[in-house]
This record gives structure tokens, sequence and C-alpha cells, in this order.
């Protein structure tokens, strides 16, 4: 009988190739302490949400054990982040702390804490994806790089295709170089359903929570801003699409409060405002700048609108009557 030994080099290679891939975790874990040589599980997390993300499934959870820094990270894919309310993200200067490119699929971000240090230019930027949910976190001193409108943003949502929905609730946006929370599509006929609950956008230099529709040729934004405090910005709310005229725009404000901006709610295009039970005072310039032609700023005159340098510029529109 011939016999025949193979080399252990080439019988490790056979092995290995035999064996399935290491299947990725549901569920993976950062901490202070940990490595990213680890395989990041509860007993060996890992030092980073980046590493955690590449190895976590599709729809999968990474969660922070204990305080620490772990970011930027961008994310292609859906999957939660769940900083559990003591996880922080030092964004890097002329960066941001976490970029979207998920194409499709649901994104949560919960828990986070991302600052920019005076030297990052975003502190979340949804480029793609189906969903965006932002609870519970904290997005502060972000730079505006010049004029461009797409850096100093709390969060910035630029989708161009798609039907999306943003979720953004008990989160806090301050201290940045242009918006709090802003929506701006750069191209194409994005659709958005967007609820904006329990924010407060506060000390943004050009305007708290911001939904422009200005460079696309279509598309259907719903916006909910409810239960808000915007103060000490430059525009408390801005809604508008004067660029683009063809795309149909709603924003329902209720129960917000605007006090201390340069205005307080501010409104220009075919955009429709509908503004109920909210207090507007206090603002600098006009505690309502309706700039809607025609006039589609409505009222159900359920509103404290006072003190202001002017309290109303242009007269709201009051056909609108609670059923």
């Amino acid at each position: 009988m011939t016999r025949f030994v193979l080399p252990i080099a080439v019988l490790t290679t056979m092995l290995a190739l035999s064996l399935p891939a290491q299947a990725q975790l549901t569920r993976t874990f950062v901490s202070a302490a940990g490595s990213d040589s680890n395989p990041c599980t509860i007993t060996q997390p890992c030092q980073s949400f980046a590493h955690a993300y590449s190895l976590t499934a599709a729809n999968g959870i990474v969660a922070a054990l204990d305080p620490g820094k772990y970011g930027p990270l961008t994310i292609t894919g859906p999957i939660t982040i769940n900083g559990n309310g003591w996880a922080a993200i030092t964004a890097p200067a002329g960066g941001n702390g976490i970029t979207i490119n998920a194409v499709s699929g649901n994104v949560i971000l919960t828990g986070l804490e991302i600052d920019g240090a005076g030297a990052a230019y975003n502190g979340i930027v949804f480029n793609s994806g189906s969903s965006l949910t932002v609870t519970n976190c904290s997005l502060q001193n972000l730079v505006q790089n010049g004029g461009f409108i797409n850096t100093g943003n709390g969060i910035l949502m630029q989708p161009s295709s798609g039907t999306l929905t943003f979720t953004i609730t008990n989160t806090t946006a301050s201290n940045n170089g242009y918006v709090g929370v802003n929506y701006q599509p750069t191209s194409g006929s994005p659709s958005a359903n967007i609820i904006i609950d329990h924010v407060i956008a506060t000390a943004d230099s050009s305007t708290g929570i911001s939904v422009y529709l200005s460079l696309i040729s279509g598309g259907t934004t719903v916006v909910t801003v409810a239960n808000s405090t915007v103060s000490g910005n430059g525009s408390g709310i801005f809604a508008g699409n004067s660029g683009a005229p063809s795309a149909a725009t709603t924003v329902s404000i209720d129960n917000v409060s605007a006090s201390g901006n340069s205005t307080g709610v501010y409104a220009t295009g075919t955009v429709n405002v509908l503004l109920g039970r909210s207090v507007i005072t206090g603002n600098n310039g006009s505690g309502i700048h309706n700039g809607t032609s025609p006039n589609t700023f409505y009222t159900y005159k359920d509103n404290r609108i006072n003190l202001n340098n002017i309290d109303i510029s242009s007269a709201l529109n009051t056909s609108l009557s609670q059923q």
C-alpha cells in the first residue's frame, strides 16, 4: 500500500476551506476597556463602533456597555446603534460623526452624544436608506465650513431619491454653526414623512429646525414638529420650497415654543404650514414671517403670538377650522 503524506500547510488550507465562514453576530458590544482585536461579544467587547459594526449582521444591534468615546462611524446597511445614554462620539475635524449610506434598510441611533468639538462639520448625515430614527441623542458644537450648507448641522438629511421615513425624538441640537435639524435634499425627487417630537434646538446659528426643498424637481414631504422648543437660533423653524414649487410640502407645527430667536417661524414659497397650540414670543425680528405665495400659512387661532418685535409680518390664512 502506498501512503501519501500531505504537508501540514496543505492540510491546514484544506481544513479552512471545508469550514463555514464565521457568521456575523446579531448583537455586538463595545466598551471603553475593550479592544478591536476582540470578537465584540459581551464578555470580550470591542473598543469602537466601527469595528463592532463590521462584525454585526444586517438589522443587528451594536450596544455600548459603559461610558466611552466610540466613533466615528459610516453605516452602509440596516443597524441599531445603542449608546445606552452614555456613549459619545467626537466627530473628526472636517468630518462627520455618523454618515449613513444605507441605500435601503432602517437605521436606528439611540442614546448617543455626538460632539463636533468646534472642528467637525456634521453630527449625523443621512444620504440614503429607507428610514432613520434618532432618539435620546445630543448633537452639539458642529461648525460650518464657510457658506457651505452641508456643514454645521446637528442632523442633516439629504436624500436624492426614495420614499423615506425620519423620526427624531427626545433629542437636543445645540451650538451648531448652521442648522440643528436639517432636511434639505440635494437633487432628485425624494418623498419623506418626517416626525420631530420632543426636540430642543437652541443656539444654532442659522436655524433650529429647517425643511427646505430648493434644488429638487418634485416629491412629497410631510413634516410634523410637535412638543418641541426652538430658542436662541437665527430662525426657530424654517419651512420653504421656493426653489422647488412642484414639490408638495406640508409642515404641521403643534405645541411648540419658539422664543428668543431672530424669527420664530419663517415660511416661504408654496409650502403649506399649519400652526396650532404654540407659543411664539420674545423673538427679536418677527414672531412669524409669512412669505408664502399664495398665502398657505394656516393658523387654528389657538396660539399665543405676543411680545415679538413684529408679531406677524403678513396676515395668516384662517380658512381652516377645527373639526
